[in-house]
């Protein structure tokens, strides 16, 4: 006996049914992507025995030009910009790097983390203070103001008492005879929150100056002790110079070459300028991978601005790789 259902439904009609069920249960879906905001960009910084250092930028569009004229018309140069170390503010004075005086350009560059060449190409302009007053010292705290189109933006950073590591070495890879990591010892302070950033540069001497003009960071440059408080432990690291060289073979990129003589900059940071670092390498790391989660960066500033107002607080090591 023929199923009742298909007597009355043949397969070509049952077919239309389905069809029209599915259509009827569709939904256009409209997503509403809201505007682009322009919002001012601070990097400011502040180091002990160094003048503080902030560079302001507008925020760009994703579909905005990407040529030196639009980055350059970017700095903000118009702003009043404050440090106070709790007992005395000062403004600082917006310096452009086509006005320093000649023979400080390599010093600058190195400062703002560019090479002399870039910086010839790029006329940068930073709020800074020639007064020694409002340089870095070790265990103050260092509060931001900025004034700008009728808005306050603020911030507050810690030059935190330097931590040294323990020791510091190179360590060869067995199957990589002549390159290795760098390595390094820290004991770590009981019951205090602590975060650190690690930089270096090389200063093999190459064709008469030093092969690196600048401290770099590594791939993942900052940490904090949440896991490893009070606690002795051993860490590497890579070298970032060298990670994205495709001239060198696959085994070489990131490695220390023997005969490397490498400065290790060695900071510690408060939360808020951790929370920024963080945040900031793990957006970067998501950038274009659908499984990854996003993270908006965080700030320790306050006004409605992005960026950071950063205390660090370095310890210089040497290390000779052999």
């Amino acid at each position: 006996m023929r199923n009742i259902f298909q007597q009355f439904f043949p397969a070509g009609l049952l077919f239309l049914v389905i069809v029209s069920l599915i259509s009827g249960c569709t939904k256009e879906v409209e997503i509403d992507i809201p505007g682009f905001k322009e919002q001012l960009v601070i990097d400011g910084s502040i180091e002990p025995g160094m003048p503080p250092i902030v560079i302001i930028s507008r925020s760009k569009d994703i579909y905005s030009p990407t040529n030196i004229e639009a980055f350059l018309s970017g700095f903000v140069t118009d702003a009043a910009v404050y440090v106070s170390d709790g007992t005395n503010e000062y403004q600082l004075t917006l310096l452009c790097s086509n006005d320093l005086p000649p023979g400080t350009e390599e010093l600058v560059a190195g400062f703002l983390g560019v090479t002399p060449e870039q910086l010839a190409q790029l006329n940068i302009c930073a709020y800074t203070s020639m007064n020694p007053a409002i340089w870095g010292q070790a265990g103050k705290t260092y509060h931001l103001r900025i004034e700008h189109e009728g808005k306050s933006y603020t911030g507050t950073t810690q030059i935190l008492p330097p931590h040294a590591l323990d020791s510091l070495w190179w360590q060869e890879e067995n199957e990589n005879p002549g390159y290795g990591f760098s390595y390094a010892r820290l004991s770590d302070p009981t019951d205090v929150y602590d975060a650190y950033k690690w930089e270096v540069k090389r200063i093999n001497v190459v064709d008469g100056k030093p092969i690196d003009g600048y401290y770099k960071p590594t791939f993942s440059p900052v940490f904090e002790d949440e896991f490893f408080d009070g606690k002795t432990f051993d860490f590497y690291y890579e070298n970032p110079w060298t990670m994205g060289d495709q001239s060198i073979d696959s085994k070489q990129r990131g490695r220390y070459k023997a005969g490397d003589t490498v400065v290790v900059k060695f900071s510690k940071i408060d939360e808020g300028v951790y929370d920024f670092l963080y945040t900031k390498v793990a957006q970067a790391l998501s950038s274009g991978n659908p499984f990854a989660s996003s993270m908006n960066v965080k700030t320790n500033l306050q006004g409605g601005c992005l960026g950071v107002w950063a205390g660090y607080s370095p310890v210089y090591d040497t290390l000779v790789c052999q």
